[in-house]
């Protein structure tokens, strides 16, 4: 598939798709809760719907159907051995976190992925779980998928992450569940707490200080009835498009706004971005708002990094995006964990912006963008990563002439309704 467009004002409200994060991880919690546990606004993504098959395979029954998903929990040991190898697909999430629950499983299984997951760091993971007693080995000795893991019953630890991460602290987390006593994650910065708050809702013992993290052991966890917001990582591209493309005006409907994920939001206020948050609420206990994004044609470059990296991570192609429409300079620091995702996005955010025009110029851990000159079309490969596909979809709405995204189809893997709200967005627009 192959995306091509032209610079097009958006008017309009959309609701994004359920938050990927929080969809991953309500169908693992309820997988291994007594009871059914009943999930709405699920996101029907490739990558969601690779942990469904993940849990189907080992004997958990889960209905998928348009209004709901029901997950069939069977309680902490009640998963079983799965007849065939468990494959991931492209989501890095599945793959560390369900690597937490199989740990401490009392069987053996395989666990792969595509060809990118086979090239992402396992290594993060592999440690913390080792240092917990759990038998998991990559296979081909690259410290990369496929794994395979032998279950039992695991030691508890108190571990030093050394990067900050939600899925090595979800990992770490779900492993304690099945440990000999109180297991701690200490991460150098706080990273998303999807995990904490749900586990909590469901039943587990969880405490928090600082960046510190703990878990006690066999909770009696229930399945719970979970609302899932909608992906402000998905919103940020609309959020995106409502500040760079003249006569744009967006309300983005039921956005989570979790303060470990709000990151982009702050670096669009230090940008002096017009976005207003209306009915600010909470849901399951996620905070949400519907935010009102308007064209903002006097953006101001800024500077990105510490501890406010991983609250943005996903979002940064994109905030790339946002910085080379904006006056002065923008500086991305701390962020070379956007090496070894689905692509090298450090990478490929400057070569592509470089081919329309932009000044950037990359670092090892960054870029720096020279904003406020007049992008172009260019031919780009989204090189199958979902997030580089819909950040040059964006770029390429203010940009002159046409932009077309070769592999665009990959944004099924979290937003397969990408390019249709678009659509339904810059039509709204021509009505006008």
């Amino acid at each position: 598939m192959e995306f091509t467009k032209t610079r097009q004002p958006l008017r309009g409200e959309i609701t994004i798709p359920g938050d990927k994060s929080i969809s991953h991880r309500a169908v693992m919690f309820g997988a291994i809760s007594d009871g059914t546990t009943e999930i709405t606004n699920f996101l029907q993504g490739a990558d969601c719907l690779s942990t469904i098959s993940c849990f189907r395979k080992m004997g958990i029954e889960i209905e998928n159907t348009p209004d709901r998903i029901l997950v069939h929990g069977k309680g902490l040991h009640g998963l079983k051995a799965p007849e065939e190898i468990l494959d991931a697909g492209n989501s890095g999430t599945t793959t560390r976190l369900i690597s937490g629950i199989l740990a401490g499983q009392n069987f053996s299984c395989e666990l792969t992925g595509d060809a990118s997951i086979q090239k992402r760091p396992m290594k993060r993971i592999i440690t913390p779980l080792s240092m917990m007693d759990a038998s998991i080995e990559s296979i081909r000795g690259n410290d990369c998928a496929p794994l395979r893991i032998h279950g039992h019953r695991l030691h508890a630890i108190h571990y030093l992450s050394p990067v900050a991460s939600a899925q090595v602290k979800s990992c770490v987390l779900l492993a304690g569940l099945y440990g000999d006593g109180k297991t701690s994650v200490t991460e150098p910065a706080l990273s998303r707490n999807h995990t904490e708050i749900m586990l909590r809702s469901f039943g587990a013992s969880l405490s928090s200080s600082k960046t510190t993290v703990s878990i006690l052991p066999e909770p009696k966890l229930t399945g719970q009835k979970i609302q899932v917001p909608g992906d402000i990582s998905s919103a940020a591209y609309f959020i995106a498009a409502g500040l760079i493309v003249p006569g744009s005006e967006i309300l983005i409907k039921n956005t989570g706004i979790n303060p470990t994920r709000d990151g982009i939001l702050r670096v669009c206020s230090a940008m002096s971005a017009d976005i207003t948050r209306l009915n600010e609420r909470t849901s399951g206990g996620e905070p949400v708002a519907d935010l009102l994004v308007r064209y903002t044609p006097s953006l101001k470059g800024c500077v990105i990094e510490g501890d406010i990296i991983p609250s943005l991570i996903d979002e940064i192609p994109v905030i790339a995006v946002l910085a080379a429409y904006a006056d002065g300079t923008t500086i991305i620091r701390d962020a070379q964990e956007l090496k070894v995702k689905e692509s090298n996005r450090l990478d490929i955010m400057v070569h592509h912006l470089s081919a329309m025009g932009a000044d950037i110029t990359g670092t090892d851990d960054g870029m720096i963008i020279h904003g406020g000159k007049s992008l172009k079309g260019a031919i780009l490969d989204s090189f199958l990563d979902h997030r580089i596909a819909m950040s040059f979809a964006i770029a390429s709405l203010a940009a002159e002439g046409a932009t077309s995204i070769t592999n665009a189809e990959c944004v099924n893997i979290s937003y397969p309704e990408f390019y249709e709200d678009l659509r339904r967005l810059t039509s709204c627009a021509a009505q006008h």
